[in-house]
């Protein structure tokens, strides 16, 4: 009989500017059961929180907005350019910036005062994501692209891919690092990866792991319209009238 593998206590930090506000967290994270969290590290601002997560990993941060100098949005947005962000659950007085904190990928936004059940169905939502991540990881190990280029046969993993775009008759298979050439079909790709990239336009294929934030953009053959920004790379990938609704929604939800 196959069992699944325990995992180890939520790791949380908190981030407000208010030690009794800290204070109050600590013991709420403390009195969680399902899941079991504890709290790792405390930061006063945005710059004490960064300089620990520069050497340190957490699961999840409790996140205050209004805070001197780089507020919780602000701070959120920086670490989207880590390779390794936490769970975002904003924590804050004001109702009014909700909409903002959803943008920045958070996974929930809780408001003072807390209560316990509240904060648990929060962290509820933060195991969840972590246990569908080590499966996606899982997943992602076992797939590869094989991309022939002068000759030379080389396997890339699909967990390196950031998107996949057709060019003409080829496809252009983007990483972090730099783009291949793929002799292929973009329905075909999509129809084999359905789970792990996500259609965003006629022509391209996103990797849902790397789904950032939809932004306003003018594109100079069709207009006025949204595009998708991604972890790992800048360009920006036009997102067609038909998606847009589907990739919104998946923006707002853990990557399956």
């Amino acid at each position: 009989m196959s069992t699944q593998p325990l995992l180890s206590p939520l790791r949380v930090v908190l981030v407000d500017d208010e030690a009794l506000a800290r204070a109050r967290l600590r013991t709420l994270v403390g009195d969680c059961t399902a899941p079991v969290a504890e709290v790792v590290a405390e930061a006063a601002d945005a710059a004490q929180a960064m300089a620990w997560l520069a050497v340190n990993t957490a699961d999840v941060l409790l996140l205050d907005i209004h805070m001197p100098g780089m507020d919780g949005l602000a701070l959120a947005r920086a670490l989207q350019r880590h390779e390794h962000v936490p769970a975002l659950v904003f924590v804050t007085a004001h109702t009014e910036h909700a909409v903002a904190a959803f943008e920045v990928e958070a996974l929930d936004y809780l408001t003072k005062p807390v209560r316990l059940e509240r904060l648990q169905q929060s962290l509820q939502k933060v195991e969840r994501y972590r246990k569908d991540s080590l499966r996606l990881g899982a997943n992602l190990a076992q797939k590869v692209l094989l991309i022939q280029d002068r000759g030379r046969a080389e396997r890339i993993p699909v967990a390196d891919v950031l998107f996949l775009k057709a060019e003409l008759k080829y496809v252009t298979v983007q990483t972090a690092r730099r783009s291949y050439i793929l002799d292929g079909s973009l329905n075909e790709l999509e129809a084999r990866h359905s789970a792990l990239f996500m259609r965003v336009h006629r022509n391209a294929l996103v990797a849902r792991h790397a789904m950032r934030a939809l932004e306003k953009h003018v594109d100079a053959e069709e207009g006025e319209g949204w595009a998708l920004r991604l972890h790992g790379t800048e360009e920006l990938l036009a997102v067609s009238r038909r998606q847009l609704a589907a990739v919104r929604e998946a923006l707002l939800r853990p990557t399956p």
